[in-house]
């Protein structure tokens, strides 16, 4: 079917109504107002820019900047050269790469959210040159680069940064398979694209967040970003980064034609190049530019990564200097953003699960299902309990249902009530244990280790390099011996040794080698500091620093096994949340078989940490950087020999940071904040380790 056929109807009725604020005088409220609105742009511009974790989703943001450009626009004098409209947007990021000042900018697109603008802005472009086309594309929500090709080879890839400097990320370009090391034209060619995640890799590397009880990405754009920013290349390959092609910027002499028809652009690249354009149609009037729109929006829900707007833009390059849109936006493109789709569903059931970190997660399954963004639909995430009372769901009810970010349903509002207030279950669906709710948290946790909802997740971490450090036990072996029945607790790792001749006809974990390979490190895991036991127990609060700490406070698991709340609070860093999952842990009868049968293994329960000094007693150390001599290990271990204490991040309870080499956001931050800075040699004087 032709798309512009798509719907059988006249353009007009498809259009929609926008709300025009009528010009009113200036008052003191919509000053106010005007610097509300700015203050909280500038905040989630750094929140999405900068640290690529948004706090409120497209629409919500969209709507925010909508009003505050109304706002300017009744009041021109009010701009600054600080206002959020002349920005395009974040900082560069040390830690992804050297700084790089673009040959072109690399600026926003202008967002309109009605037909009717798409519409106006449209026939503007053809009452100034009737033989205008345009083209209109998928806008793919990811982050843009920008490759430059020189004599056929990638010569570099950056990131937008401020629209005007950017981050070199070439390294991280180079493994992303969509963009090519070299391309069939000579001269110089400057090329853009969007990099983005897949709902598929996103799903993978959430799922393996999740069993290592990590924190969870948020959405694909935020994790395609975060990953272009890592240091590591090989996390880069492994996390599968596509990219499309959206534009040509630039070219040399020999390469004109590509800046003369941007369509047949794309389409010679694609095709000469074998560089992924995005979906695009060129376009000749008012009426197939619409039809577009809709038949991309009406689609979206079949795609496999996130999109979130239409772009419009001239097909004639050379056209478009003369349609400015601003110094914020790229002239002669637009991009239509779709409001968010939305239905009534009716909520016949609330799904109460444990997720592998043993927090419950709550589901509200439909009566009927419904199709949103392409899709059928017949539940949606409702977070917490505290959500739930928020909103007033309960069985029964009738709610709005709404795709965040197109992809996770959720519902926003409830239109009727149903059958009285959601009561949280009390115990544990899968296990039976009592369940907890921490004080002012919204989450209820399942805290025993042995629940089978979280049992892969927790034995896994037990074993991992964090905690008890045994070599090659990782999570698809552990996930096989528990499906085996050989795991069940962090107990039966070290009775795994009796069923070595059972494991090696099976082949559970591989042959006689890697069998062996799995005790022996298991068997010299014993050997490891108390604090490593500690932390693998994977106790809500305590993590390895903690361990440490509490190691040095204890005699070994043992004694702090039979501490009191009042015991635990009164030792720094330890808040009364934390001292009750300490005490509650170990006052759980099931736990306390654990740690009997894992000492009667000969698992070591004794603390070995000697502080030779109490001259770094009462001081904080940051390390960052890498330092000349000595590995970041062996200064912690110096730091804690000596009294001191170690923090992963910079904080007002920071006394000093160490600084090596390549140092990054951290030195920024306690330079910042005041802290002191010192290197590694300063470092051993205060210790008196030299000289």
């Amino acid at each position: 079917m032709n798309i512009f056929d798509y719907f059988g109807v006249k353009p007009d009725e498809m259009q929609t109504d926008m709300d025009v604020n009528d010009k009113a005088e200036g008052s003191k409220e919509e000053h106010e107002r005007y610097v509300e609105l700015k203050k909280e742009i500038l905040e989630h511009m750094h929140h999405y820019y900068d640290e690529d974790a948004p706090v409120i989703d497209d629409y919500s943001y969209d709507m925010l900047m909508q009003e505050f450009k109304t706002l300017e626009k009744k009041h021109p004098d009010w701009v600054e050269s600080d206002s959020p409209t002349r920005n395009v947007g974040g900082k560069t990021k040390k830690q992804a790469g050297a700084d790089v000042t673009h040959n072109i900018p690399m600026l926003s697109i202008q967002d309109v959210f009605s037909l009717e603008e798409v519409e106006a802005w449209v026939c503007k472009v053809l009452a100034v040159y009737p033989d205008a086309t345009f083209s209109v594309e998928r806008k793919v929500d990811g982050l843009s680069l920008t490759l430059r090709y020189q004599f056929e080879e990638l010569d570099l890839a950056e990131t937008r940064g401020d629209g005007y400097v950017g981050e070199d990320v070439t390294d991280k370009a180079e493994v992303i398979s969509d963009i090519p090391k070299e391309i069939p034209y000579t001269g110089y060619v400057e090329l853009r694209g969007e990099v983005y995640m897949e709902h598929e890799a996103f799903d993978r590397y959430n799922e393996r967040q999740e069993a290592l009880g990590k924190k969870l990405a948020a959405n694909p754009r935020n994790l395609a970003a975060g990953t272009l920013r890592q240091l590591d290349v090989s996390v880069v390959k492994e996390r599968g980064l596509r990219m499309f092609l959206f534009n040509v910027q630039a070219v040399s002499g020999e390469n004109a034609r590509l800046m003369e028809d941007h369509c047949a652009a794309l389409d010679e690249l694609q095709e000469m190049a074998k560089i992924p354009a995005v979906e695009h149609v060129e376009c000749k009037t008012v009426e197939e530019v619409l039809a577009c729109i809709q038949y991309f929006g009406d689609t979206r829900g079949d795609l496999p990564y996130d999109m979130d707007g239409a772009v419009v833009k001239i097909n004639q390059p050379a056209y478009r200097k003369d349609f400015p849109a601003g110094s914020k936006y790229a002239a002669g493109h637009i991009a239509y953003k779709y409001p968010p789709e939305e239905k009534e569903v009716v909520v016949e059931h609330i799904d109460v699960n444990v997720g592998r970190t043993g927090k419950l997660t709550f589901r509200a399954i439909f009566k009927d299902p419904v199709r949103l963004c392409g899709t059928s639909v017949q539940r949606a995430t409702l977070h917490n309990v505290d959500f739930i009372h928020s909103l007033n769901v309960s069985e029964g009810c009738t709610a709005v249902c709404r795709k965040q970010g197109e992809i996770i349903p959720a519902l926003v509002r409830v239109t009727k009530p149903g059958r009285g207030i959601y009561e949280a279950p009390k115990f544990c669906p899968v296990c039976n244990s009592p369940l907890v709710k921490e004080p002012d948290t919204c989450d209820i946790y399942c805290v025993n280790p042995s629940c089978g909802a979280q049992l892969v997740r927790t034995l896994t971490y037990f074993a991992s390099r964090d905690a008890m450090d045994i070599d090659s036990l990782g999570e698809n072996y552990v996930s096989v011996l528990v499906d085996e029945g050989y795991l069940a607790s962090y107990a039966d790792i070290y009775e795994l040794k009796n069923h070595r001749d059972e494991l090696i006809e099976k082949g559970i974990v591989g042959r006689e080698g890697n069998t062996d390979k799995i005790l022996n490190a298991i068997e010299a895991s014993k050997e490891n500091p108390a604090y490593m036991l500690l932390t693998g127990l994977g106790i809500h609060g305590v993590g390895k620093s903690l361990a440490k700490m509490l190691m040095q406070q204890f005699s070994g698991i043992m004694e702090l096994s039979e501490a009191s709340v009042d015991q635990l609070e009164r030792i720094p860093d330890i808040g009364p949340v934390t001292a009750k999952a300490i005490f509650r842990f170990f006052h759980d009868e099931g736990n306390r078989r654990i740690i009997e049968r894992l000492a009667a293994a000969g698992v070591n329960m004794i603390s070995g940490t000697s502080v030779v000094s109490e001259l770094l007693q009462g001081l904080t150390f940051v390390i960052t950087g890498t330092l000349p001599t000595l590995k970041r290990e062996d200064v912690v271990t110096l730091i804690e020999s000596n009294g001191g204490k170690v923090s992963s991040s910079v904080s007002k309870k920071t006394s000093y940071l160490i600084a090596g080499e390549k140092a990054g956001s951290k030195l920024e931050k306690a330079v910042a904040s005041g802290v002191r800075v010192i290197t590694e040699q300063q470092f051993l004087e205060m210790i008196d380790a030299v000289g």
